[in-house]
């Protein structure tokens, strides 16, 4: 059965009955979409007010790029990146804030701004004290599937063989992701509060991503709420002749609808307008067919 809630923050349960977006914020000078254009407090709050009023539920604030081939940040940095914004968005919108980082210290300085929600890249395993703090918050956590951390990583479009995952993305993908959601409970995160993300462009090949977008029911019936993050991603590129990544909305709606009619509840996203008007469209779809 596919998950029909999920508990965001400690006091906070969000309804997915209909597809709730996250809106994607970089405040980095590197990100492969968007790196340079919101990395001051002012800039960083207008994209996301801009983005809350074109549908988004959560703002999701990274200060770490994780492209392929990207450098690792500091800890230090990356807090002085994000800490700042997350602070000017709670206090001028209110709204759900997930922190991007796989460090454990940056988490907890983004939980005490006011972030309510860890999305996690490496579901746990590049520190071993994110799962117990995400334990004594109660705070919401994305885990994700990656192969390889982002300095060993390549392009969807760069692997002359594709990852080995023994002739079965999905079950491999899935399999991992189940075992990562254990070990998470094990360091007492409630079931509620776990979400799981296939990791879309993290070491899968242009085909092994559609694959993944083509199964994504499979990891809904895991029974956790499931994140989709295509957006502008290198795999949706080949469908726009290498178009770089501002010009590929088509493809990212094109996944992104894919993904909902699969059953996928939250969508990571660049263009939070275009997606809403997608997700409202196939809603009224749905239930104009219901009708008949």
């Amino acid at each position: 059965m596919h998950a029909t809630e999920w508990r965001a923050a400690p006091g906070r349960t969000l309804d997915l009955s209909t597809p709730m977006l996250m809106g994607i914020l970089n405040v980095t000078p590197d990100s492969f979409s968007d790196g340079g254009r919101f990395d001051h407090v002012d800039t960083a709050t207008t994209h996301a007010t801009a983005m809350l009023e074109d549908g988004a539920a959560i703002i999701d604030v990274g200060g770490e790029s994780t492209r392929p081939g990207a450098a690792r940040v500091s800890a230090d940095e990356q807090v002085s990146r994000v800490v700042p914004v997350i602070e000017a968005l709670r206090e001028r919108t209110g709204c759900l804030v997930s922190i991007d980082t796989t460090s454990a210290e940056v988490a907890r300085a983004a939980l005490a701004a006011g972030a309510s929600i860890i999305n996690d890249v490496s579901a746990g395993l590049d520190d071993d004290e994110m799962l117990p703090l995400a334990a004594k918050e109660g705070c919401g956590v994305v885990l994700m599937h990656r192969l390889l951390p982002p300095e060993e990583d390549r392009w969807s479009t760069q692997w002359t063989q594709p990852p080995d995952y023994e002739g079965d993305v999905i079950g491999a993908v899935r399999g991992w992701l189940e075992a990562r959601a254990e070990a998470a409970m094990e360091a007492g995160i409630s079931r509620e509060s776990i979400c799981l993300d296939p990791g879309l462009g993290f070491g899968k090949s242009v085909l092994q991503n559609w694959q993944l977008i083509a199964g994504c029911e499979q990891f809904c019936d895991s029974g956790y709420p499931v994140l989709g993050g295509a957006s502008r991603k290198s795999f949706i590129g080949v469908l726009a002749g290498g178009a770089p990544p501002q010009d590929r909305l088509e493809g990212s709606l094109a996944a992104a609808a894919a993904m909902v009619a699969g059953g996928v509840q939250l969508l990571r996203v660049h263009d939070v307008g275009p997606h809403r008007t997608m997700v409202e469209a196939l809603a009224e779809y749905s239930l104009d067919a219901g009708r008949k």
